[in-house]
């Protein structure tokens, strides 16, 4: 893909994830912080793999998610639906994904530290209220 292609395509993401906000509780307990006259959702979102402090040996993480209560819609519409939505995953505070998917590998992941996070979100790219998201810290060794 050309260089210029993949900077667009981060700035439109980048955009996004702004437009959601962008906070945690850091805890990985799922929803948090109100967002205002947003509506609330049904989903339960949780992080399957990687596990809580688990070490990944390579550099692609295989991202396993579990929703509950709600279903995976593209995000072509801004209708919002209480139980409809799609996800961002944000590793290290950047976003990586909207998807619609709860399976995905991620590539090329440096060694060290690192937390992803989760979120269901409307079809309009911005959160419930609250909001619906699961957080895991893990570790990537070559």
């Amino acid at each position: 893909m050309p260089k210029h292609r993949m900077i667009a395509i981060a700035m439109t993401m980048a955009l996004a994830l702004a437009a959601c906000g962008g906070s945690d509780d850091g805890e990985g307990t799922g929803a948090t912080a109100s967002t205002g006259d947003r509506p609330s959702s049904t989903a339960k979102l949780s992080i399957v793999a990687p596990m809580v402090g688990q070490v990944v040996h390579g550099t692609n993480v295989d991202l396993r998610v579990k929703l509950q209560g709600a279903k995976l819609v593209p995000a072509t519409t801004t209708h919002i639906v209480p139980d409809e939505g799609h996800l961002h995953v944000i590793l290290d505070d950047t976003l990586i994904s909207m998807t619609e998917g709860l399976e995905q590998t991620i590539p090329d992941v440096a060694p060290g530290e690192h937390r992803i996070m989760v979120e269901f979100v409307a079809s309009d790219h911005a959160p419930f209220d609250p909001r619906v998201v699961s957080v895991v810290a893990f570790e990537v060794q070559p």
